[in-house]
C-alpha cells in the first residue's frame, strides 16, 4: 500500500494481515484481532526489505498484523534528492504516519538506527510496547563509534566511502563480515548488499549529539532490549546500559552480529521476541 500525503514524501508501506488458518469467526482469528500490530522500523544504509524475508512471515504466521515502511529516501520511498536533509525527528514523523494507519495498538520493533527513531517517537507518543534491536543507545552514537573504530576499522572505512563516493570502491566482504556471524548463501548476501544506501548525513549528526532522547518515556513502557553477542556496530556494553535506562533485562543472542533479522540464525532472534510479546500479553 502507498500513502501519499501534501506534507511528507510519498513512502513505501506495506501492511500485512495475520495468517489465521481457521475461519474467519474461529477463536484464532479472534484473538489475531485482539493482538497488537508490529511495526518495524529498519536501520541506518537500509530500507523494509530487510524485515520482508523472515520476519514479516514469521511473525504473520504467529497471528499478528505486521507494518513494514522504508523511511523517507529510503527504498522506494521518494525524498533520495533530499536524504541529507532529512533529520531525525523527519524519521519519527514517517513512523508517527505509519502508526497512523494501523487500526490497532502497535508494538514498535527498531533495529540500530530504528530504535533510535522507536526511541524518538515515544516522547510524543505512547506504543503498546517496544522492541529494541542492536539499537543505538538514548545516549547516541559516540560509544558505537569508538566501538566500532576499535573492533573493525574496515567497516569504518567502507561506511566512510559509502557516505562519499558510493559503493562502487568498497569490498563487499568487509560488509559481510561487519553483519554476518553466519555464512550467508553468497546469493542472498549480494542481493542484501544492492539494497544498502547512503544514509542521511543529518542523522548521523543527530544521532551523535544533536538529536538524540532528552528524557524517558513519561509513562512506562514495556521493552526488550536485545543485542548480538558478535555485534561490530552495537557493543554488549551499550545494550545493558539501554536496558537499564529502561528498566528492561538485557537479551544477548550468542553467534550473531548486527543484521539479527537477516541471519542464517534468524529464528535465534525472532523466538525470544515472540516469547517475550507472550509473556507480556501482547
Amino acid at each position: 500500500m502507498t500513502v501519499i500525503t501534501p506534507t511528507r514524501p510519498r513512502l513505501e508501506i506495506s501492511i500485512s494481515p495475520p495468517a489465521v488458518a481457521a475461519g474467519p469467526t474461529s477463536v484464532g482469528a479472534a484473538a489475531a484481532r485482539e493482538r497488537p500490530a508490529l511495526v518495524f522500523v529498519h536501520g541506518a544504509f537500509a530500507g523494509a526489505w530487510c524485515w520482508q524475508e523472515y520476519f514479516v512471515p514469521y511473525f504473520n504466521n504467529k497471528g499478528y498484523m505486521t507494518a513494514t515502511f522504508s523511511l523517507r529516501g529510503h527504498g522506494s520511498s521518494e525524498g533520495r534528492e533530499r536524504l541529507d536533509l532529512a533529520s531525525l525527528s523527519d524519521y519519527a514523523d514517517d513512523l508517527g504516519h505509519v502508526m497512523g494507519l494501523v487500526d490497532r495498538p502497535v508494538v514498535l520493533i527498531g533495529h540500530s538506527m530504528g530504535g533510535m527513531v522507536v526511541q524518538k517517537v515515544i516522547e510524543r507518543d505512547r506504543p503498546a510496547a517496544m522492541v529494541l534491536m542492536a539499537s543505538v543507545g538514548p545516549w547516541g552514537l559516540l560509544e558505537s563509534s569508538w566501538h566500532m573504530m576499535l573492533a573493525s576499522p574496515g567497516l569504518v572505512q567502507g561506511i566512510s566511502f559509502m557516505q562519499t563516493v558510493g559503493k562502487s570502491f568498497i569490498n563487499p566482504d568487509v560488509f559481510y563480515a561487519g553483519l554476518f556471524a553466519t555464512d550467508v548463501p553468497p546469493e542472498r548476501a549480494e542481493r542484501y548488499y544492492q539494497g544498502f544506501q547512503r544514509e542521511s548525513q543529518r542523522v548521523i549528526l543527530d544521532m551523535a549529539f544533536w538529536d538524540v532522547p532528552r528524557q524517558p518515556p513519561r509513562e512506562p513502557v514495556p521493552t526488550l532490549v536485545m543485542g548480538a553477542a558478535e555485534d561490530a556496530f552495537i557493543p554488549r556494553s551499550m545494550v545493558r546500559r539501554t536496558a537499564r535506562y529502561y528498566d528492561a533485562e538485557p537479551v544477548i543472542v550468542p553467534g550473531m552480529a548486527h543484521a539479527m533479522m537477516l541471519e542464517e540464525t534468524w529464528r535465534h532472534a525472532a523466538d525470544p521476541i515472540l516469547h517475550w510479546l507472550h509473556e507480556n500479553g501482547l
